[in-house]
């Protein structure tokens, strides 16, 4: 086993597996609940999945903190976006003000949000600092970072859920910030999945059919260069991903460690995701998925993670938007979870579970 291999079991072994009686707890508290069986739906099973992940089936996310990575990539320099690099710095300063689309969001939904600096090429006041270099290189010649690079944006991002833990935070929400990360996401899911680039590149924030064939160009190069090795995700991650997505993989990771309930938001996140459960296989246990992006790519990434989404909304804003959206309806069920009556109270008698039931 090489030091790498060791750093990445050695986080597995530390993350506890699901407690199982929790999660039953909580399925018991649904059913006895004077409504029909699984009359919720998905979100009913999130809250159980959430009894597991902490076992304990009194369920709280009163604090919940959003996450948005933010780091350049040089794949930009391939003509793949509407914008160039400078609106990544541009961004950030935006979110650090809480002035951005998934602040105003996150305000309503009660959720305090933070970014930080993986990797990007202009520094942004009030971003906090985890830089690893001036953004990745280009990947369409060769490497996008070092393994070393990789391996210290991953680090980076098991540190902020270590910090984000310490302030007691109970449920975590995975952002992004980065131009050109659709195009290092749809590279790492090709490659990941065994799919055709065509397959998995989408259009991103908006291009034309001119900018997305030259999208499509740019990845099949950047795979044809570099030759990751699709049964290694690390391999993948260091020579087309992105340290947003290295960062998020350690997110995930890291919340994993601490039992918190982290929420996947669209394809960059989903893909850093599917990266993580690769490289650590038992962090899949923290993870809630909130909705399927509108990128081509976004069903396959979460059947790969065997997680469903809940909201369908053809979403591809970014930054954490989507993800936000899931907490009101977790709000919502804890509101039926915690507050209504029982079958025994009402007096009528308890459903009993069918032939054909979802669960």
């Amino acid at each position: 086993m090489t030091e790498l291999d060791n750093i990445f079991a050695q986080w597995n072994a530390r993350i506890a597996p699901p407690d199982a009686a929790a999660a039953a707890r909580a399925k018991a508290r649904w059913d006895g609940i004077a409504k029909p069986l699984n009359g919720l739906g998905k979100l009913e099973t999130a809250i159980e999945r959430i009894a597991g992940l902490t076992g304990d089936a009194r369920v709280s996310i009163d604090r919940r903190a959003v996450a948005v990575l933010c780091a350049d990539n040089g794949i930009v320099a391939e003509g793949v976006t509407q914008t160039d690099a400078s609106v990544t710095a541009v961004m950030a300063e935006r979110i650090a003000q809480h002035r951005s689309s998934v602040c105003l969001m996150a305000q309503a939904a009660h959720a305090d949000v933070f970014a930080y600096d993986l990797g990007m090429k202009t520094r942004a006041d009030g971003v906090i600092n985890l830089h690893v270099s001036n953004g990745t290189a280009n990947m369409a010649k060769g490497p996008a970072m070092t393994r070393e690079q990789a391996l210290e944006a991953i680090r980076n991002g098991v540190q902020i859920a270590d910090a984000l833990a310490a302030k007691g935070y109970r449920i975590l929400v995975t952002g992004e910030m980065g131009i050109g990360n659709t195009s290092t996401s749809a590279a790492c899911a090709s490659v990941l999945l065994d799919l055709p680039v065509d397959a998995v590149t989408g259009r991103g924030a908006g291009l034309s059919d001119e900018g997305l064939s030259k999208k499509r160009a740019a990845i099949a190069r950047a795979i044809a260069v570099n030759r990751p090795d699709p049964s290694d995700a690390f391999d993948t991650l260091s020579k087309v991903g992105g340290y947003d997505l290295a960062g998020l993989a350690g997110l995930y990771i890291g919340a994993a460690l601490h039992r918190i309930p982290i929420l996947i938001d669209g394809l960059p996140s989903s893909v850093a995701a599917l990266i993580a459960s690769r490289l650590v296989p038992n962090c899949t246990a923290a993870m809630l998925a909130s909705h399927c992006s509108a990128e081509p790519v976004a069903r396959a990434i979460l059947d790969a993670l065997g997680l469903d989404a809940i909201l369908f909304a053809d979403m591809k804003l970014g930054e954490g938007t989507g993800a936000v959206c899931m907490l009101p309806l977790l709000d919502l069920a804890l509101a039926v979870y915690d507050g209504s009556v029982s079958f025994a109270e009402t007096g009528i008698a308890q459903y009993v579970p069918q032939k054909g039931d979802a669960r």
